[in-house]
């Protein structure tokens, strides 16, 4: 999955970087509100870590403007700023989660596991699909009770066409979720991915809506 981190302190940009990438996500991390797009593309970004204070503008009036404009994303505020009303400002204002600095980078990333999980409608850190069990933080699944053996980039795939269980994924939009930060993949490799995905979860379980994409099939 893919995180918009948007923080300008150098050391906790790095450092949760590091974290992320560690984690199995891919991160584009961005300093200021410049730098930041108009609106994130839900079609590509799985949640954003947003600090409130940047050097040329303020985070809560991006998470604001972003909710205005209809944005759905989980936004996790990470914020020096300690005061009761700060954290209901954020709160209200449309955050799913308000993080004090300074913090313990594992306890992020666990509350953006658990963001990201109510957002795939998942009530735990294995999400169940029918007979298929999957955990994202250990990159692991299951049909049954048997393991399977994904390659990263099938495993990436399951877990982006889970996070959206029963919806139609556009072939476009897989290609660019599995290489967010360069070229998407082309047409023909990921039919070569789905593919192998099948043969390893079951055929069934990945219904090709023709002309338009693919739906896991709980």
């Amino acid at each position: 999955m893919h995180i918009l981190l948007i923080e300008d302190d150098l050391d906790l940009g790095q450092a949760l970087l590091q974290a992320l990438q560690q984690g199995g996500f891919t991160v584009q991390w961005l300093r200021s509100v410049a730098a930041t797009p108009p609106l994130p593309d839900a079609n590509e970004v799985a949640a954003v870590l947003l600090d409130l204070t940047l050097p040329d503008g303020q985070g809560m009036a991006l998470l604001r403007r972003w909710r205005r404009a209809g944005l759905s994303l989980p936004v996790i505020v990470i914020t020096a700023r300690t005061a009761l009303q700060d954290r209901l400002d954020g709160l209200d204002g449309g955050a799913d989660d308000y993080v004090l600095k300074p913090f313990d980078v594992p306890e992020l990333l666990s509350r953006l596991h658990a963001v990201l999980r109510r957002s795939a409608r998942q009530a735990s850190e294995e999400w169940t699909l029918g007979a298929l069990r999957l955990m994202p933080r250990r990159h692991e699944a299951w049909v049954g009770d048997e393991p399977l053996a994904l390659s990263p980039r099938e495993f990436r795939l399951l877990v982006e066409l889970a996070r959206e269980p029963g919806k139609v994924v556009a072939k476009n939009v897989l290609a660019q979720r599995l290489e967010p930060l360069g070229d998407a993949l082309d047409a023909a490799t990921l039919e070569v991915h789905v593919s192998n995905l099948r043969k390893k979860i079951g055929a069934e379980r990945v219904v090709t809506v023709r002309g338009v994409g693919y739906r896991l099939q709980p």
